[in-house]
């Protein structure tokens, strides 16, 4: 058995090389994620013909080896973010749709290649020129996936795909190509990661020469990327320890670039900080105490004010707004976090519609709330696309759940929802789809309230309590919450020193911003 497969190559160096250490094919599978996470910039980026910038200090001029250098030092500082914060990352193979003309052109090239090696392996004698050099790129491919110390390995690979060696063998009607296949089997299957066993198996099975290479060579380029991705998950740690300064030192060399680089930044804080007086007037308005002017009443402190204005994220306009530059990197992750949000009120608001309206006889069964909540979240799967209706959505809803809710109560020997209860009821799931509905608002307070204490205590402290009302979601919403917290602590490591400093003088009018060193 080969389970401890990636253990065995560190304890014996020699015997088995270790398959996150290839030199070569990490570049390769880097730069393809690299170039995912410079799509996924030029696409958070606002365009700046549909959105008003604010005005700072005026643009300087810089060269254009100066902007190719520093874009490609925020395109690295990307990359290791991705790395740090996506515990998910990893480098995946290339794919082009099947009806996509790269596709069709590729398919054309490579049959062309293995029809012409087929017809030189079935002249007579065989002509090896192209099996030759499919045995050379192999050799080099398993010689990139050895470590330094793999000297024992490296000699047999440079041995027996001997190029020389084998070109005389050819030439001298001597070569034996199923015994160099066969060899080059079981070196891959020493070298390969656990996972892919099954596709080694697979290959000693194909008995034809021209069908065995081609398969070498698929499973050649899915042990390239393992072994990219098993170098990923090996530098993780270390690059999490030193990713804050690195960060911070690369988003500095570009602040000094372009020293309006934090406007939408400084916005997003003072318009936090505006939302923040405000409540605090309307709560001290409708305690009677009367408006406070600012003057008179100490601001909110930076941590607090920092807090909001990360819950503001989480409720912001993607589509028109443009996205503070500190966190723009993770803007997919906020979008993908509001959204899950979002759909937790809805499944929050239905289920406390749904338990209002048929009584605690339901809400008290064991089990039945899951079954709701699965109904209801299935419906609501497709929320994210532009193509989703709410209304339609919360209609099919309102259906399912007096289904399901009369189901129950007969069942278990309830009395049924009358026909003005059941209208009743799918009349406030239908109404939950709009944003000034009184259940939906309380959900939303409660969600957010939730999230705000969690991001006030802190990772290291227990979960804070979830408020009531909220039980069912309970499971979900500490999920999204730990994601949230967890990215915003991060965020925080990183550009505290730059939201410091733009709060001094937002707080302090009267003081400069003095430029924050890495």
């Amino acid at each position: 058995m080969k389970s401890d497969k990636l253990l065995r190559m560190s304890e014996h160096p020699d015997d088995k090389p270790h398959p996150g250490d290839s030199k070569q094919t990490l570049p390769d599978g880097v730069d393809g994620a690299d170039e995912s996470v410079r799509k996924r910039i030029r696409q958070s980026t606002p365009s700046p013909q549909r959105l008003p910038r604010p005005q700072s200090s005026p643009p300087r001029f810089v060269s254009v080896d100066e902007l190719m250098e520093t874009a490609k030092g925020v395109t690295n500082m990307a990359l290791a973010h991705e790395i740090v914060v996506n515990g998910d990352f990893q480098i995946k193979p290339p794919e082009m749709p099947e009806d996509s003309l790269e596709n069709r052109v590729r398919e054309i090239v490579h049959k062309a290649f293995w029809d012409c090696l087929s017809v030189q392996l079935s002249e007579e004698p065989p002509t090896y020129d192209h099996a030759i050099k499919l045995v050379g790129e192999i050799k080099e491919t398993l010689l990139s996936f050895l470590l330094p110390g793999h000297s024992r390995l490296r000699n047999q690979i440079r041995e027996v795909l001997d190029l020389d060696l084998i070109k005389q063998e050819a030439e001298n009607g001597a070569l034996d190509i199923s015994r160099l296949a066969e060899f080059i089997i079981g070196m891959m299957g020493t070298l390969c990661a656990p996972a892919r066993d099954e596709e080694i198996k697979k290959l000693k099975d194909i008995k034809e020469i021209v069908p065995l290479f081609r398969a070498m060579f698929s499973v050649l380029d899915l042990m390239k990327v393992d072994m990219a991705n098993f170098a990923v998950s090996s530098i993780r740690p270390h690059l999490m320890h030193q990713s804050v300064e690195y960060e911070r030192k690369k988003f500095q060399e570009f602040f000094e670039k372009q020293p309006n680089a934090l406007d939408f930044v400084t916005q997003w804080l003072q318009e936090a900080l505006e939302d923040l007086i405000s409540q605090r007037n309307k709560n001290s308005l409708m305690a009677g105490e009367g408006a406070v002017g600012s003057e008179e009443r100490a601001a909110p402190c930076p941590a607090t004010i920092q807090n909001h204005a990360y819950l503001k994220l989480l409720k912001w306009d993607h589509l028109h707004r443009p996205f503070p530059e500190t966190v723009l990197v993770d803007q997919p992750r906020f979008q993908e976090m509001q959204q899950e949000l979002e759909r937790l009120i809805i499944v929050g608001a239905t289920l406390l519609v749904t338990y209002s309206a048929s009584g605690p006889g339901v809400s008290s069964l064991a089990g039945f709330a899951e079954k709701l909540k699965m109904v209801v979240q299935v419906l609501l799967t497709d929320t994210h696309l532009p193509s989703f209706n709410l209304n339609e959505a919360l209609a099919t809803i309102g259906e399912k759940v007096c289904v399901e809710v009369t189901g129950c109560l007969a069942q278990c020997g309830f009395t049924p929802l009358s026909a003005d209860k059941e209208i009743a009821l799918k009349g406030q799931i239908q109404a939950i789809a709009g944003p000034d509905d009184p259940i939906r608002k309380l959900v939303d307070a409660r969600i957010r309230a939730y999230l705000e204490a969690y991001l006030a205590s802190g990772l290291h402290k227990s979960l804070p309590a979830v408020p009531g009302g909220l039980g069912p979601i309970q499971k979900e919403l500490e999920e999204v919450a730990v994601k949230f917290v967890r990215l915003v602590n991060y965020n925080r490591m990183v550009f505290g020193p730059y939201y410091d400093a733009i709060l001094g003088k937002i707080l302090k009018p009267e003081g400069p911003l003095a430029s924050v060193s890495s």
